[in-house]
């Protein structure tokens, strides 16, 4: 096992895998920056193509202008999307509201751990920093440096332990609880457009695990 102090190291994201809608992400490894473009044609959500085992996972991101009710942007770690038995760890952007985050994290495919934060800015007006650091014992969410939540494994209680991918996408939310989480779907500002640069991951150690592990 590797040390725990390599977990935190991290390096730029090198490649990605977009899993649906490629015509609406683009990906420059040279600036590592990647856009997603919410339109007629849906959205789109790009990848890691690995999976990491633990380490702090970071992004500068500018959220859609405009009035994107309706939409979820986002970043978060999921053993594998659509995998009713995931684990999972989230910041999640609700399109209703741009001054607010939510974060949350699944083990075995149970989430139910939500909390919404206010960031004391519109998250569309600039880039912020978004980090997840997570450990075997704890996870702490961070924007700008700061914490703004820490969750700690308790004893007896599941807690993510997954080998997890990165995900980002950006997506019509609007039919959840009829509106009342993300807002209902407006769309008079489309294209909406959301930013990532600076995609930091763990340093290539011997807890990375490959992706069709």
């Amino acid at each position: 096992m590797a040390d725990p102090a390599l977990h935190h190291q991290t390096q730029p994201i090198k490649e990605i895998a977009i899993d649906y809608t490629p015509e609406a992400c683009t990906h420059c490894p040279v600036s590592n920056s990647i856009t997603l473009t919410f339109d007629h044609r849906g959205g789109a959500r790009w990848r890691s193509t690995t999976r990491f085992l633990y380490g702090t996972f970071s992004s500068l991101i500018q959220c859609p202008k405009g009035n994107p009710s309706g939409l979820n942007f986002n970043i978060y770690l999921s053993s594998l999307e659509g995998d009713k038995s995931q684990d999972e760890i989230d910041f999640e952007f609700l399109g209703k509201d741009k001054t607010i985050v939510q974060t949350n994290y699944y083990t075995t495919g149970t989430g139910n751990r939500e909390q919404i934060h206010d960031l004391g800015f519109d998250c569309s007006d600039g880039f912020h920093e978004y980090t997840m650091k997570w450990n075997p014992d704890s996870i702490e969410w961070l924007i700008d440096g700061k914490v703004v939540r820490r969750a700690e494994k308790k004893e007896g209680e599941a807690f993510p332990e997954k080998p997890m991918f990165l995900y980002a996408s950006v997506w019509d939310a609007s039919y959840i609880a009829e509106g009342r989480w993300t807002g209902p779907y407006i769309g008079c500002d489309a294209p909406y457009v959301c930013l990532y640069k600076d995609i930091q991951v763990p340093f290539a150690t011997a807890v990375e695990c490959s992706s069709d592990s």
